[in-house]
């Protein structure tokens, strides 16, 4: 089973290095993380860089712990301190990749990626050759030669149903552990398996702010033991509310400007909120204290206010300003979403305004929907949020909420698995022959109601069969696929005789992967420009046969950058989306030499146009994310009746409203918003999806 091949236009020993991985859809929620990354020491030489890293102070520590006292290490340390570039160095320098690969297992295919790069610079070589990195539908390594890997998380689950001990491994490394992903509490709970019959095999646990005695109690079993690279710090004074506010943006704002007017040019300001709407609504408040300040020529005790906001979505020209020191007599203050929690670390902080509020995905397991909502912070959130004040001297955090609230919050945040569409999560263990889901063993146990809702999604997706083991006909090749459970379903029902639509699912999900095909706009002339353009595609059925067309005439006109840039359209982009299709057509291919003859077509066929027959097998596979026409002129999800907007990205958005629509997921900011819609017919549901809808279509 090898869903992963090596790419296209791999660029070891060419003149042309393809980076084509860039332009997928990024994995990261920029609410809580970034890609940026800075480095302070860029002006010294790589080998003085490294020794610089508070990581080095503990290298001979981590090292002799590994080898004389424990199996498991469990490594705290805060972001920039090298625990991901580092360590792995460490143990290849000293032997530890001669009877095995060091692998370290990221969270994001962007960490694993530019992690990889930058270990393949220090250590002198190739990326591919002694490092290298394997993320979905890339595998950047060498075989018999790659002794240091970086790789998602997935990946190491797709390793472990191949390999269930996971042989090729010396050390393994799961970074980044706080982010507590699905995926992350997954690969613990096997990794504790693995342990078990693996007495050789050496495991480091590492993070930002990781409760280092729960992991420490989770491998009990194993032996563990806790290491801290900590910077320095100092005490921070907790300040509170006499009374609760009810407006924390403008609370935060004017809590700034008394720190600015009353507190002495010594330190710069940071500030906690929960997303990019609502730190330009208090860059805004603070811009516009500071010009009305100088026009009045008013004296503060902290100079000139330099208001700078801090999102994932920034571009790192901007990102970069919040790491200059500010000019002299001027007060810096970064507005910031979570991303200064755990992701990066400012220099010169010495007071923190944290609004107690954080904005998290969270999964509704009734609409079955993911919904972005804002809740009260973790007690622990709070107190990493308090630190960013101590690092260069004695500090001050003000808390927007009375501290008889603060007592009452949750002493950590709820991870991911407990908020979270399980389904993905199922067909791997089950996959991995994990048959009792809710006794598996996770640092955190998931919520019986979740895990039965992706039980009954599963079942009508027709990947579990009644008594909840996985069907040959799609659970175990779904299992194969690095999809969502629902996309490979799609991906295999159009192998479906009836259906016989390979060639157009092929395209339309590669296309879904990649993260623009339009050129983005810079001007409304070119907006214009680009609307234009975009006519030339669009389908009256939708979103998905519109990348079938643009994805068509790319291919007809000999992946030709010229017609990309006449189209704009992103010729990178398509690229991508040309690379990822023929790996998925690979592994489609080998999935389904395992299947029942006769059930599937095993040639890659194509409806030649046939709309309807492409809409059906659709429909036959995104049957849940239906939406209908309500009388009062708003779209409602069938199943909920919740009330749904046609995102202003889809070609349908503006025209004509149609009586019934598909989606394939459904974004919140405003409102919840179906992207990537396709109109059908309602007859089709009691066509195609019977078991599903034969009871509920009388409206």
């Amino acid at each position: 089973m090898n869903a992963f091949q090596k790419r296209l236009g791999d660029d070891r020993g060419t003149t042309n290095p393809v980076h084509n991985f860039e332009a997928d859809r990024p994995d990261l929620d920029f609410e809580q993380g970034t890609q940026f990354t800075y480095n302070p020491n860029v002006s010294l030489s790589l080998s003085q860089q490294r020794m610089r890293l508070p990581v080095f102070q503990v290298r001979n520590h981590i090292l002799y712990l590994l080898e004389e006292k424990c199996r498991v290490l469990i490594v705290c340390g805060e972001t920039g301190c090298g625990k991901s570039t580092q360590i792995p160095q460490y143990l290849l320098e000293t032997g530890w990749g001669t009877n095995g690969i060091i692998g370290i297992s990221e969270p994001r295919r962007i960490a694993a990626t530019s992690l990889a790069s930058r270990v393949a610079d220090e250590v002198g070589c190739q990326l591919g050759s002694r490092v290298g990195y394997c993320i979905r539908f890339d595998d950047c390594t060498t075989a018999g030669v790659t002794k240091v890997k970086y790789l998602t998380e997935g990946i190491l689950v797709c390793e472990m149903m191949r390999d269930p001990l996971l042989r090729q491994y010396s050390v393994l490394m799961i970074d980044e552990v706080h982010e507590r992903t699905t995926e992350t509490d997954l690969v613990l709970g096997l990794l504790r398996k693995i342990m078990k019959r693996r007495p050789d095999l050496r495991l480091i646990v590492s993070s930002a702010t990781i409760d280092a005695e729960e992991m420490k109690d989770f491998f009990e079993e194993a032996g563990a033991e806790v290491i801290s690279v900590e910077g320095r710090t100092h005490p921070v004074e907790i300040f509170y509310l006499e009374n609760p506010t009810p407006d924390y943006i403008k609370a935060a704002a004017e809590t700034v400007v008394n720190i600015h007017e009353n507190q002495k040019l010594s330190g710069d300001i940071l500030v906690f909120l929960t997303g990019m709407e609502e730190v330009d609504r208090c860059i805004q408040i603070l811009q516009e204290y500071s010009q009305k300040a100088q026009q009045s020529k008013k004296k503060c005790m902290g100079g000139t206010l330099l208001p700078l906001p801090l999102y994932g979505t920034l571009s790192n020209t901007e990102q970069l300003k919040v790491f200059r020191p500010a000019p002299i007599g001027t007060r810096k203050v970064v507005v910031a979403t979570n991303i200064a929690e755990t992701s990066v670390t400012i220099p010169g902080i010495v007071y923190v305004v944290d609004s107690c509020f954080v904005k998290l995905k969270w999964f509704n397991s009734e609409t079955r929907t993911d919904s972005l909502v804002v809740v009260p912070t973790s007690q622990a959130s709070s107190e990493q949020r308090a630190g960013r004040a101590g690092r260069v001297k004695s500090g001050a955090c003000f808390r927007l909420c009375t501290e008889e609230s603060f007592n009452s919050l949750a002493l950590a945040t709820l991870p991911t698995i407990q908020r979270s569409d399980l389904s993905a999560y199922i067909v791997q263990l089950k996959a991995l022959g994990v048959e009792n889901i809710l006794r598996f063993p996770t640092p955190s146990r998931p919520p019986a109601e979740n895990v039965i809702a992706a039980l009954e999604s599963l079942n009508a997706l027709g990947a579990l069969d009644g008594e909840g083991a996985l069907t040959k006909e799609i659970g175990y090749p779904m299992a194969e696929f690095p999809l969502e459970p629902v996309a490979a379903k799609f991906l295999l029902t159009a192998c479906r005789p009836e259906f016989d639509c390979v060639e157009e699912a092929l395209r339309i999900l590669s296309m879904l992967q990649v993260q623009t095909v339009f050129l983005t706009p810079s001007s409304g002339a070119m907006a214009l420009k680009v609307k234009k353009k975009r006519k030339v595609f669009e389908a009256l059925e939708g979103d998905l046969v519109t990348l079938v067309n643009v994805y068509e005439a790319f291919i007809r006109m000999g992946k030709s950058r010229k017609w990309c840039q006449e189209q704009m359209v992103s010729h990178r982009g398509m690229m991508r989306a040309w690379e990822i299709k023929e790996r998925m057509e690979q592994t489609l291919k080998k999935v389904l030499q395992g299947l029942p003859e006769g059930s599937v077509s095993l040639k890659t066929g194509s409806v030649n146009g046939d709309v309807e027959k492409l809409g059906k097998a659709i429909t036959a596979s995104y049957f849940m994310n239906v939406a209908y026409l309500h009388h009062s002129g708003v779209y409602k999800h069938i199943r909920s009746d919740q009330e749904l907007t046609i995102h202003p990205t889809s070609v349908l958005c503006g025209e004509k409203l149609q009586p019934w629509l598909i989606y394939n997921e459904v974004v919140q900011t405003d409102k919840l918003y179906m992207r990537y819609l396709t109109t059908i017919q309602p007859e089709w549901l009691q066509e195609v999806a019977s078991h599903y809808y034969e009871k509920r279509l009388d409206r």
